[in-house]
């Protein structure tokens, strides 16, 4: 007995099937309630199928190109249908699509729609998916499937008894590519006829939408199946046309171009031409135009490899072609064939819109334009393409009138099978029509949620079989389709060039707006201003600018400016700003500068910081000198690695949760590329999992820190992370391996300090304390006694110690985002 049908991950025989299809209702209720499948799995997968398929000598190519094969596609035809699979499942397309069609990759997420309220929506599958696939076209079951996936259902394909196992084997391995196997857990596919009825009503019933593909008499028979309040997605029968202008139908290319067309899969898809309407009333123009254009399809249908119809198609070409000769006799045809039967050119006096016979079938008709409302609007259900050669003015004309009549589509000659990722299907979205728009509505407790998913998962994406990148190899990570540059802040070394799109610009604004509103940013009462440094093609300023634009927020868009400190204080002051989001350093500089005048305002609530860590002093004298409540972390992430996770309102300093819906964060060891033991200090290896602008995957981003295993009081299931400083900050001088973070500690439990500190290093062992305030002599003797590796490198290693007292805007600063360099190493500098 032959396993004819795939039952979620293994083949199974008709009787197996028929006692599966029984419980199919648990199936799905088991399914739909447990893990979520993502569209980037789907994506993973589908883009390393869509590798093997275009090789063609991969071994599962060859397979299905036999099957194709035995079922009479020509080997052109067959190269094209696999060309045409590789483009759809590659990642570009589908991820074009699923942005398209559902507005984003994480479309699933119950996330804001509008970050002052807290209402979620979510597109969420429409459950049992049952697909009812044609027979004269290998691709349908597979591509409807693929969308079945990417938005979650559970799909059964039924396809025909006399098709061979394509759609299955297909399917079968795409899911073979995810290693999670929810792909598999949701595909089911039958190989039944329509005869069998039980089975039919069978995969009917249960379901929550049917999609088909067929003639009226298919949808009919499948519309008696289906039960009231099922969803019935009706893929059925469409009649496409080419239209041609006078001034355009003696051009060789627009003839070409629609005999083109009507090669093609042998007219076999919805959009291919089974007409050619010309803009005239003259009879004798439209035999000429036949005539003309007669030859060329004989051409274009010598240098292909045409399909032979089976008995039945036959039938029903000799019977419309015996017809049209008959009447030509009336003087209402004229009919034009090839002599070996391989095309037909069937000119008609009379406008009305009929389909042809197919298999290089095609009618020529006059339509003047002042007839197109009252001709083709009859048959409004039925029209899909038009295949348009005109002038410019005409085009949109006409263009108009088309689409006023009912036309979904308007195309060019040559391309009317063409379509682009996300294009609307038979005037509606795919996507859309196999899923729900689902919202829920909550009160004040969930006033800082971003995503209510993140409060009961926290699923991390697998990270991809590629060697580490150090950050110093950042321009060797492979480039990708970059819209928009930004350049690194440079504290850690030389700025860097990271592209992007502007798909992932639109959303890392998306998540930074989250992640402030999760660290207790209210865009419906805070007025805030934005502190960053702008220009220089750095991303601090225009990002938070643009996350605030997002969050629907009041801004001031002053950006931060040194030598603007007291237009900058005075400006706070006058315009009742309350929150500041700007850099640590920036703050702690203006709030020196300014203080009486911030003092006396105090009404300066919040602060939202990124790129540097303020220090606990620094957060104190802020609090204690100028009332302000709330200091949080504005967004974890990095300019070349992105926005990577955000500060909830019951995180401590340094303690932030990841966006892993969209990154996976490893942190390995110190010094190799293996996992640092569960609750220890290692390097922050970042994968970015839909980066388009620049494959981010495995970089090490010259962090430090550890996973927080502890659960968050705020009931986030997301994985947090605890920053410990920069690779940069630790540092070898006098035979000792010193930290910037320890010494900076020092600066403050010693001297109550709070302002910048730098450390400066220079050749012959030289290191310069750099501070605002203080006794230089006092502040050697106190760092010295109060660390033991310090002073082992001054009296036995030979550093020369030393602290200079200095203006807070002398700081060496990087030119782009203004941050205070933590540690100045000029030794390998000055010894070049």
């Amino acid at each position: 007995m032959s396993n004819d049908h795939y039952w979620q991950g293994r083949w199974v025989c008709d009787e197996k099937a028929a006692d599966l299809l029984e419980s199919l209702e648990e199936s799905a209720q088991h399914v739909l309630c447990g893990d979520r499948l993502t569209p980037l799995t789907v994506m993973r997968a589908a883009e390393t199928l869509a590798a093997k398929l275009s090789r063609s000598d991969d071994h599962l190519r060859v397979s299905l190109a036999g099957m194709l094969a035995d079922h009479g596609l020509p080997s052109d035809e067959i190269d094209s249908t696999f060309a045409a699979l590789a483009t759809a499942l590659s990642r570009n397309e589908l991820e074009r699509k699923v942005n398209r069609e559902l507005g984003g990759l994480e479309s699933a997420r119950l996330t804001r729609f509008d970050f002052r309220v807290p209402v979620f929506e979510a597109w969420v599958p429409v459950g049992l998916l049952t697909h009812i696939a044609a027979s004269n076209a290998p691709t349908v079951g597979v591509l409807s499937a693929v969308e079945g996936l990417l938005t979650g259902n559970l799909n059964v394909i039924k396809i025909s008894g006399t098709d061979s196992s394509f759609t299955a084997e297909l399917l079968a391995a795409l899911a073979e590519q995810d290693p999670t196997g929810l792909i598999a857990g949701r595909l089911i596919v039958l190989r039944f006829p329509s005869t069998r009825k039980d089975w039919l009503e069978r995969v009917i019933k249960p379901a929550d939408a049917v999609a088909v593909w067929g003639g009226e008499e298919a949808l009919a028979g499948i519309a008696e199946l289906v039960r009231p309040g099922t969803r019935m997605i009706d893929w059925g029968p469409k009649l496409s046309f080419a239209y041609l202008t006078r001034d355009t139908w003696s051009a060789n290319d627009v003839l070409h171009g629609i005999a083109a067309d009507i090669c093609r899969l042998d007219q076999q898809a919805c959009s291919s031409p089974q007409v050619i309407y010309l803009d005239a009333e003259d009879d004798f123009e439209v035999v000429a135009f036949a005539q003309r254009f007669a030859r060329v399809l004989a051409a274009v249908v010598q240098g292909g490899q045409p399909r032979t119809p089976d008995d039945q198609e036959w039938a029903e070409i000799n019977n419309t072609t015996v017809v049209a000769e008959l009447e030509q006799h009336l003087g209402l045809t004229k009919v034009l064939t090839a002599g070996d039967g391989s095309w037909r050119v069937l000119a008609d006096r009379r406008p009305a819109l009929r389909a042809s016979p197919l298999y290089r079938s095609v009618w020529v008709k006059p339509l003047p334009r002042t007839k197109i409302a009252a001709t083709l609007r009859p048959m409004r259900r039925y029209l899909q393409t038009v295949g348009l050669a005109a002038s410019r003015h005409d085009t949109a004309v006409l263009a108009r009138a088309f689409l006023s009549t009912g036309v979904q589509r308007v195309s060019t000659p040559g391309k009317m099978l063409a379509g682009y990722a996300g294009e609307p299907h038979d005037g509606v979205y795919a996507l859309q029509r196999y899923s729900r728009r689902v919202d829920v509505q909550l009160d004040d407790r969930f006033d800082t949620d971003t995503a209510l998913d993140d409060l009961v998962e926290a699923g991390e994406l697998p990270v991809p079989a590629v060697r580490v990148t150090p950050k110093s190899k950042f321009w060797t990570l492979q480039s990708g389709d970059g819209e928009v540059f930004f350049l690194s802040g440079g504290s850690s070394g030389a700025p860097q060039l990271s592209s992007f799109t502007w798909a992932d610009y639109a959303e890392h604004m998306r998540i930074g707006a989250e992640a402030m509103l999760a660290g207790g940013l209210d865009p419906r009462t805070d007025r805030v201003m934005n502190l960053f440094f702008g220009g220089r093609m750095y991303a601090g300023f225009i990002s938070f600018f643009s996350s605030l634009e997002r969050m629907g927020a009041v801004q001031f868009p002053m950006s931060a400016d040194p030598a603007r400190l007291e237009e900058i204080a005075a400006s706070i002051v006058d315009n009742n700003v309350d929150t500041l989001v700007t850099l640590p350093s920036f703050a702690v500089l203006l709030f020196t500068e300014q203080a009486e005048l911030l003092r006396r305002y105090r009404g300066v609530r919040k602060i939202f910081y990124a790129g540097e860590l303020f220090s606990e002093h620094q957060i104190a004298w802020l609090r204690e000198q100028f009332g302000i409540e709330t200091i949080h972390s504005a967004a974890y992430g990095t300019v070349d690695a992105g926005p990577l996770g955000f500060q909830c309102q019951d995180s401590p300093a340094g303690v932030h949760h990841l966006f892993s819906n969209l990154y996976t964060v490893e942190v390995l060891d110190q010094q190799l590329d293996k996992p640092a033991p569960a609750g220890s200090i290692g390097r922050l290896v970042i994968t970015a999992h839909t980066r388009r602008g620049q494959r981010i995957e495995r970089y090490e981003i010259g962090d430090l820190g550890r996973l927080v295993g502890e659960p968050c009081p705020c009931g986030r299931r997301t994985p947090r992370v605890e920053l410990a400083g920069r690779m940069g900050d630790v540092f070898r001088i006098g035979f000792q391996t010193l930290n910037y973070r320890k010494l900076q500690r020092i600066a403050e439990e010693a001297f109550g300090y709070s302002g910048a500190f730098q450390i400066v290093l220079d050749n012959g062992d030289r290191m310069t304390l750099r501070m605002a305030s203080g006794e230089p002599d006092e502040i050697v003797r106190e760092f010295i006694a109060r660390s033991g590796q310090l002073a082992e490198a001054v009296i036995v290693g030979g550093l020369h110690l030393a602290a200079e007292i200095t203006e807070p805007s002398t700081f060496s600063r990087t030119p782009t985002s203004g941050k205070v360099i933590a540690v100045v190493d000029n030794r390998f500098r000055s010894a070049k």
